[in-house]
């Protein structure tokens, strides 16, 4: 039987960096490969709202003339249920030279902004919280960030890190972002921001403290981040126009990987870099820790059928990944743990009680933890229809999905939810069933 080939759709993470170092560029940038998504779109819409000029489409590409209009009246940025686009945009609005209104949808009221806003306050920004205190929506006033010293916790989000890094290059003079805080932040999410900056002409010096002096870290290192030990700093100069290309997302790659275990034929998905620093990558390493046969080859990976094994699995660094892997637990031979990643409360769902309540429709026995889930698989019968919840949250969604190929049919409350990160997967997914 020959292998099922899939190509992987465009890095979310990386389209929303890349539109924005575009918009914050002089010059003419054009885009290829970014994603077509709700999210993304989101993204899109706001820079335009702030003044930049966007011509063409996400597929055939965005021709982007970087720059915002400064002055007049209160600019509305809606940013639906994107958080990415809430927490990068938001010190970004602060460049703006007038007021932000910056609100959204569904959950998105509920995702915490109070830390990011107090960083942005003592740059000068004015901020009022329009409903509940430290939450969207509100208003942000700025005439821009005069830069300096500043400090950030990331222990709800690494994003807040991400939006300071790319609003940083306007500064007023060079930025010293220190992490604060108790929580260790693993590196890929911020890396990627670093490397998108560095892309567009604006280069973030990484410094960890070594006794009592900061030592300068090599561009390609990857060092752990943790809290009063490591300070990033950013000159003024800006970003440089140029033409980009998206890479693969590994996040949504993420379901076509755990469907090549479950498959007769196995799978290859192409258009991914096996030297990507996205953080989800790490889905080849936990796959194989659960007894996957995979094989990277160029820009594609290969997946064979096989037997799936539980794992004791720490998911801090890839939390986009739970869904899939809770999914691919409750399958396994033997039980699984998942621990770290206790923020995924604060997604488009409560992903842990949403993935315990609807896993457990199988059969499996499945527990929420202090930080995570505990997976105790139990046989499945095949046939069964068994009607999901989504709770509108795309990665819920496309990860309850994987029963297909285990006999079990699906059906799923709100199945257009994807459109906010993987409008195609639908069509993709027919192709393997």
């Amino acid at each position: 039987m020959n292998t099922t080939t899939i190509t992987a759709p465009p890095s979310k993470s990386v389209s929303h960096r890349a539109a924005i170092a575009a918009a914050l560029s002089r010059g003419e940038s054009r885009l290829f490969n970014m994603l077509d998504s709700d999210d993304i779109n989101r993204t899109l819409d706001c820079l335009q709202s702030l003044g930049t000029v966007i011509k063409g489409d996400n597929k055939q590409g965005l021709t982007v003339q970087g720059g915002f209009e400064s002055g007049g009246k209160t600019v509305d940025l809606n940013v639906g249920e994107s958080g990415t686009t809430c927490r990068l945009l938001t010190p970004v609005a602060a460049l703006a030279g007038r007021p932000c209104r910056i609100h959204g949808e569904g959950r998105m009221h509920e995702r915490p902004m109070g830390e990011l806003a107090n960083v942005l306050q003592t740059q000068g920004a004015e901020i009022e919280w329009l409903q509940n205190e430290g939450y969207p929506p509100f208003i942000i006033n700025s005439r821009g960030l005069p830069g300096g010293e500043m400090q950030i916790s990331l222990e709800e989000s690494s994003q807040f890190l991400s939006g300071l890094l790319l609003a940083s290059p306007f500064a007023g003079k060079q930025c010293s972002i220190h992490v604060r805080g108790e929580k260790v932040v693993s590196w890929p999410y911020v890396a990627l921001t670093l490397q998108v900056m560095q892309q567009f002409g604006a280069y973030a010096k990484t410094q960890v403290l070594q006794g009592n002096s900061w030592q300068d870290v090599d561009r390609d290192a990857r060092p752990e981040i943790t809290p009063g030990k490591v300070r990033f700093i950013v000159d003024p100069g800006g970003y440089t126009a140029r033409d980009y290309t998206v890479e693969g997302d590994w996040s949504n790659a993420s379901y076509f990987l755990a469907a090549g275990i479950l498959l007769q034929s196995g799978l290859e998905l192409q258009n991914l870099l096996a030297d990507s620093i996205q953080g989800d990558r790490a889905i080849l390493e936990i796959l194989s820790e659960m007894g996957a046969d995979l094989r990277s080859e160029s820009d594609s990976i290969i997946v064979k059928p096989g037997r799936i094994f539980g794992a004791d699995l720490d998911m801090g660094v890839c939390p986009d990944l739970v869904p899939t892997v809770a999914v691919m637990a409750s399958m396994a031979e033997t039980p699984s743990r998942i621990r770290n990643v206790q923020h995924l409360r604060l997604k488009e769902s409560d992903r842990l009680s949403a993935l315990a309540s609807e896993i457990s429709k199988t059969g499996c026995e499945i527990n929420v933890t202090p930080d995570g889930l505990q997976i105790q698989p139990s046989p499945f019968k095949k046939g069964n229809e068994i009607h999901f919840k989504t709770y509108g949250d795309h990665r819920i969604a496309m990860s309850l999905s994987l029963y297909e190929l285990i006999g079990i049919k699906v059906n799923l409350d709100q199945p257009d939810c994807v459109q906010k990160s993987f409008p195609d997967f639908w069509e993709k997914w027919k192709q393997i069933m």
